[in-house]
């Protein structure tokens, strides 16, 4: 059975490192043009060149997005885009509009096309469609049922991946094609610049028979009528990888390090399991526990399968149970000291959990914490200040430590 790909989402050069370090076989990113991601940090060309680095050099691949449904300005400028992105060995561009495509394959036609779920791909007949006039990889469209997506891998011929969403914000719009910001507030979602309005609380009128309005209310007479649960479906590796899919795909550009790090590493041990003996493959909970911790929204297999209700009418926001406290810089096996750079304020003496790039978790105590020029200090309480601790279980760099928000 070939590997699966675990394909994880990277805001910044942080969360690049942080998926890479933590399991992801490839990461999707952003940079300066065409993406749908604006408010996430991106990657500038020497960003890129450092994150392109870090990757191929632990045999993983990166993505770039150039997946917004564009208007004439926006096409100003692609063509040099494109070069640089070529020249700097970037695996991969993710498109979703014909124009753009035409343009890749005009000035830089040996670069790997992969068509965005923006391209909304229902059935087989697109997909060949696309495979013909040049995409090596469809992303489906996220309105497909596993269902769906078992015909899909069976019309195609393996020359064209699949990939598709698994864990992740989901919006009430098709494939994340959506007016409401546009309409709502001048922001436009096709160009990477969603207000999410679909989050917002509205009141819900109903007319009557004699044409007054009744006010339908819950809660503080507010419903969240279009916010939808975020998609999870890691108790479900077994379906995906059988109906053929090549590569799984977590959304969240614009989540934390935490989160990242968290969900990869969960679905690259559900993954492995199962490619290890997939007859006797069994869901640890442990991996559902894990991705509770970060920000999250509740959970849904979205249309997957027939769940009737996909959204959180009760509200948008998100649980947050833990938080990201520190990144392990470096660790002193002799003196026992690790290196930490701050994310969140933590005390001497708090009892922290380790998130590790390897293996189980564990749980250390903070103590003996000082500042970089050995100063005795009883908070880390300034954004990503560099501090030590005494810790006689073994860090290793890049391991997360986080907290209960209760405790």
């Amino acid at each position: 059975m070939n590997r699966i790909e675990l394909l994880a989402p990277a805001g910044n050069l942080e969360k690049l490192k942080t998926a890479i370090d933590f399991g992801a076989d490839a990461v999707y990113l952003g940079g300066n043009k065409l993406n749908l991601r604006a408010a996430a940090d991106n990657f500038t060309i020497e960003q890129l060149k450092e994150g392109l680095e870090y990757a191929h050099s632990r045999g993983r691949k990166v993505h770039v997005t150039l997946n917004v449904i564009p208007h004439d300005e926006d096409l100003v400028g692609v063509e040099e885009y494109l070069r640089e992105l070529y020249e700097v060995g970037v695996d991969a561009v993710l498109i979703a509009d014909p124009g753009i495509m035409s343009i890749v394959k005009e000035v830089v036609p040996e670069l790997e096309i992969h068509l965005s779920t923006q391209a909304n791909n229902l059935n087989y007949k697109s997909a060949l469609f696309w495979h013909k006039v040049g995409v090596s990889r469809v992303v489906a469209a996220r309105e497909m049922s596993l269902e769906d997506l078992k015909k899909l891998r069976k019309e195609l011929p393996e020359t064209c991946e699949i990939e598709a969403f698994v864990h992740g914000s989901m919006c009430a719009c098709y494939s994340g094609k959506c007016l409401l910001s546009t309409y709502i507030t001048g922001r436009d979602a096709n160009r990477g610049t969603c207000t999410q309005p679909c989050r917002f609380k509205y009141h819900l009128f109903e007319e009557g028979e004699t044409g007054d309005y009744q006010k339908i209310t819950e809660g503080d007479n507010t419903v969240n009528l279009m916010s939808s649960k975020d998609l999870c479906m890691i108790e479900h590796i077994p379906e995906l990888i059988e109906a053929g899919i090549n590569s799984l795909k977590i959304e969240g550009r614009i989540k934390s390090s935490y989160y990242v790090a968290s969900v990869v590493k969960a679905y690259r041990e559900a993954i492995d399991k199962y490619m290890e003996d997939p007859k006797n493959y069994k869901f640890n909970p442990k991996w559902m526990e894990e991705i509770q911790k970060p920000s999250h929204r509740p959970y849904t297999t979205g249309f997957y399968f027939d769940e009737k209700i996909r959204q959180s009418y009760e509200s948008s926001a998100y649980i947050q149970n833990y938080d990201m406290v520190g990144i392990v810089k470096d660790y002193n096996k002799e003196t026992y000291v690790a290196t930490i750079q701050q994310r969140n304020k933590v005390n001497n003496g708090d009892f922290v959990e380790v998130l590790a790039i390897k293996g189980d978790n564990k749980f250390t105590k903070v103590e003996d914490m000082r500042k970089e020029n050995g100063e005795v200090i009883e908070s880390a309480n300034i954004p990503q200040m560099i501090f030590t601790v005494q810790c006689h279980d073994e860090l290793k760099v890049g391991d997360i430590l986080v907290k209960r928000k209760d405790i």
